[in-house]
This record gives C-alpha cells, structure tokens and sequence, in this order.
C-alpha cells in the first residue's frame, strides 16, 4: 500500500495547499453543539442538511479507517472591486455545479487513492472545519471560521476537504485552537454589523449577512438592510479586518478572465433585470443556493444593495422595478432603496405607483420612503 508520503506529495503536486490525517472517531462534541439549542442550528436541518448523521464518518463510508483533509486555497486571482463589493470571495470560485475547477483536482486525487487500492468517499455535510483542526491543518478564529495552520498564508480563505478512506494511517497532531494573535482586540466581532459573531467563538448563524442573502425569509427586515451595506450574496466582512489575513490580502494575485466576466454579468442592475434564461445560464451554475423559485431574493438583495451603494444611477433601475416587477418583496425593496438614494425622479415615481399599488407590504414602503425624501 501506498505511503502517508506518497499520498502527500500527490496531493501537493496537484496543488492543494495542504494535507493533513486524522482517525475515524465520530466527532461527539459537534454533535453536542449541534443538539444545543443556543447553537442556533436548527434550521439546517429543515433545508436537508444533515449534519447530526455525519457527524459520524462511518456513515459516510462504512468501513473507514482513517479522514484525509485537503486543504484548499480559493483566494488565488485578484478579485474586480465590484465583485469583491457585492459577493463573499469563497463563492466567486465554487465549483460544485460547473465542476471545472476543485472538483476536478478532488477527483484526480481520489482516483490516485483508487489506483493504489484505497477506497474513497466524501460528504458536503462532513464538519470540515473540525476535521481539519483535529488533522492539524487548520485553527479557528474568533469569527468562528477555520485558518490555515501552514499553507495559504495562514489566512482563512481556504476549503477543507474531507475524504473518508479505507485505509489506515497514522494521525496527524491535533490544532483544535482559536489561535489568534492576543493583540488583537476582537477586530472581526466589531465589524460584524449585524452582531452575528458573539465572541467567545460562538456565531448566531442567522443573523450572518451570508445566511441573510441566501437563507433570509420574505423581506429583509428594516434594521438589518443598512447593515447588510452592500452584500448581494454572502460576506467577506470579518475576514477583511482580521490580521491574520493580512499577508494573503496583501499579495499580489494575477487577474482571472471568469472572474471579469462574472463582474460584468453579475451587476446589480443585471440582476435586478433578469428572467429566468438569464438565471440559470450565468447565475445558478456559479451561486447555486437560490433556485430560480427564489430568485425575488436576489433581485431583493440587488434591489437593497443598490439603495445603500448611495448612487443615483440605480434610480431607473428601481424605478422600473418597482413599476414592473412581480413579486411584492422585490417592490418594496426597491421602494426603501428609492428613498434611500431621493430626488425628485424617486420621489415622483414612488407617489404614481403609490396610487396604482395593491400590495400593503409595498405601500408601507412607500410611505416610509415618501417620508423621508419629504423631511
């Protein structure tokens, strides 16, 4: 059989940042967090995650003897400001639907096993995070998110992979630590603007800005649409201010011709704008966790970040909107953006459509914006 070593040169030679072992143990104190209601976890559950079952790896693959980590780097191209804006840099590059990028390395790595008579599985509910700071891989930060231990920097942009094998190797030492610097004075708590992050490596998902863009029910709530600034779809905003992402924020990274065009494809009036061609042909295959059922979400969001980006040239953007748009959330968004960025054009617009309205939930808007611009 093939050697802890030989293994770990594949894995580098195919380019992932690092590599780590682990046992096979179930991982109990997820599970014990996952089961404690102050962890705020229960809706993963309701959305098909199931991340109680797979807490256990034997599930995963019934006679697995050892977890393999791969640590992956998605911080590797300099990021379009508009885009680095609006979106959470880990799904500028997430392949799980396109399958042209990650996936391709986890399958050529997975396929190496398989030539050397190990079988392989891994699971997307696995808790990765953990299992690579038991593989030694990675450490946690007080923004609750996993940092390289070696590679990438140290930096939190990174993707562990867990695949569960058939083999059985030695473990690697251990990092589960929150290892930031002392001197830090809690800089990703402060700038978390809707107080997700509690400190004390403790997170309420759901008031996560990422969670509002993609999991959010109906209409943002009114105290949550300033802080949530300009984010359309996930958050960077606790990485960004972490010193210990500083090395990785300051290099010098080439520019990515997918990532100029998604910048292009994915502007806010594109997506306020698009039928459901449009969706699934650029939108869905890169950001996957909005159906085009839910697709109000993201013309909501486009709709909220447009109001807090300050800048008028939206105005006929929102004006169309909310004249033409179906759904009733997406109106009243573009409503509140409307009194959001003023004028005379917004102002007269929002008294037309006031008078035609038929939604309450729109006409509420209406007037809170009216009001504003009248003040």
């Amino acid at each position: 059989m093939i050697s802890r070593a030989d293994i770990i040169a594949k894995a580098e030679e195919i380019g992932f940042e690092d590599i780590g072992f682990t046992g096979i143990e179930p991982f109990t104190s997820q599970l014990e967090f996952l089961r404690n209601p102050d962890a705020r976890y229960g809706w993963t559950e309701k959305i098909g995650l199931t991340l109680e079952k797979n807490t256990d790896p034997l599930i995963v693959l019934e006679d697995g003897k050892s977890l393999i980590v791969l640590l992956h780097s998605y911080l590797q191209s300099a990021i379009p400001v508009s885009l680095m804006g609006n979106f959470g840099r880990c799904y500028l590059n997430d392949d799980r639907v396109t399958r042209d990028g990650l996936a391709l390395r986890v399958k050529e790595f997975r396929i190496f096993l398989k030539e050397n008579g190990i079988n392989s599985k891994l699971s997307p509910a696995m808790p990765d995070k953990l299992a690579a700071a038991r593989a030694g891989v990675g450490t946690f930060g007080k923004n609750c998110l996993l940092y390289a231990s070696r590679g990438a920097l140290k930096s939190s942009f990174i993707f562990p992979i867990v695949i569960v094998v058939d083999a059985e190797f030695e473990a690697d030492t251990p990092s589960v630590k929150t290892d930031c610097p002392h001197w830090c004075r809690n800089a990703c708590i402060a700038a978390c603007p809707t107080r997700a992050l509690l400190g004390n490596g403790k997170i309420d998902s759901q008031r996560c800005i990422s969670y509002l863009t993609y999991h959010g029910k109906e209409l943002t709530p009114l105290e949550l649409r300033e802080p949530m600034g300009m984010y359309i779809y996930g958050c960077d905003r606790c990485q960004n201010v972490c010193p210990r992402n500083t090395p990785r924020l300051s290099l010098h990274m080439p520019d990515d011709e997918k990532l100029a065009d998604m910048s292009e494809k994915f502007s806010p009036e594109k997506l306020l704008a698009m039928d459901k061609a449009y969706f699934e042909t650029f939108i869905w295959p890169r950001m996957f966790y909005m159906s085009y059922k839910t697709i109000w979400k993201w013309k909501m969001n486009a709709a909220r970040a447009m109001g807090n980006s300050l800048d008028r040239k939206y105005i006929p953007h929102l004006i169309r909107a909310v004249k033409e748009e179906d759904d009733e959330r997406v109106r009243a968004m573009a409503a509140w953006s409307l009194g959001k960025l003023g004028g005379d054009d917004a102002c007269s617009a929002l008294r037309e459509v006031f008078t035609e309205e038929k939604s309450d939930m729109v006409k509420e808007e209406i007037t809170g914006a009216l009001e504003k611009l009248t003040v």
